[in-house]
């Protein structure tokens, strides 16, 4: 009798892993954000050890990672003025790009960051005119290596302009795919597929035999209900995002989407926000991974 009540018990326990975020949990998640936003307006990535003796110090990809992760839990910032002076201070306008750091000292314009810039722009409803063409030219010209592509489409898609490369980038994304639409190999399939189409569908290409590509896709979400890198055996929230943007674009659904939810809800940490994979420390780039793949999975 006791065995058939461990039984009849074991899905009653494992139920707060596949539901949706209380209002509780929400909330301290919400806080949590709210309080990486530092008193110049940028967002830390995560808070610093109090014995560390660490100032709280802003960058540009965290406060873009920290406005968007609190959109998708139902927040916003402390500031907005103070988190757009901050975002707008990372322009260097003679070279046309985002810094990560305010201080031009502290270093050039970056690809990825100036996409990352653009979209925080967006995001906080600025005035994209005094930066958009500087920055279409900005990635036009430097954006060289896969990952900077895919960004630098990221961010023309937030401001709504094409990039005078784009042809060649698309050139360049379909030299690396395979016979059968997908990109990458063995266990990476789905992450390199992933991000490949979704950069080929922001820059206006279209996705080479589609239903082998979203088949590839669904092949490759894995047991811990989420997706991972080819080198690693379990599943990621950064890799999870790429994936599931694919299928969000694609307008498909991952195969086990209560197995996906599993996935991000062991992602969170007592505090509120989520580490990249179960067991891993907060940051804000995570959590904003998580906040985007469950919104996805309710649609």
């Amino acid at each position: 009798m006791k065995r058939l009540c461990l039984v009849v018990l074991c899905p009653l326990v494992c139920l707060p892993s596949l539901r949706a975020q209380s209002p509780e949990e929400k909330k301290a998640t919400i806080e949590y954000l709210r309080s990486l936003q530092t008193d110049e307006g940028g967002f830390m990535e995560k808070k610093p050890n109090p014995a560390s003796g660490q100032k709280d110090v802003g960058t540009l990809r965290a406060t873009a990672s920290g406005l968007r992760a609190l959109k998708y839990f139902g927040g916003e910032a402390r500031d907005k003025k103070a988190a757009a002076k901050f975002v707008e201070s990372c322009f260097r306008k003679t070279q046309g790009g985002f810094g990560n750091f305010p201080d031009a000292s502290a270093g050039a314009p970056d690809v990825i960051v100036s996409a990352v810039g653009i979209m925080a722009v967006v995001e906080l409803k600025m005035p994209t005119e005094p930066y958009s063409e500087a920055v279409v030219k900005y990635l036009a010209d430097n954006a060289k290596e896969f990952e900077q592509v895919r960004m630098a489409a990221a961010g023309l898609e937030a401001i709504q302009k094409p990039s005078p490369r784009a042809e060649a980038w698309l050139e360049q994304l379909g030299k690396m795919r395979n016979e059968d639409g997908t990109y990458g190999k063995g266990a990476g399939v789905a992450r390199a597929t992933g991000g490949a189409v979704v950069a080929v569908m922001r820059l206006g290409g279209k996705v080479e035999k589609r239903d082998e590509v979203v088949k590839a896709l669904k092949a490759g979400q894995r047991k811990d209900g989420g997706f991972g890198k080819e080198e690693q055996a379990g599943s990621d929230l950064e890799t999870t995002y790429r994936v599931l943007r694919a299928f969000h674009m694609l307008k498909e659904k991952v195969n086990d989407v209560e197995g996906c939810r599993a996935f991000a809800a062991k992602c969170r940490n007592a505090h509120g926000v989520y580490g990249v994979a179960p067991g891993q420390p907060s940051n804000v780039g995570a959590t904003y991974f998580a906040g985007i793949i469950l919104h996805w999975l309710k649609e």
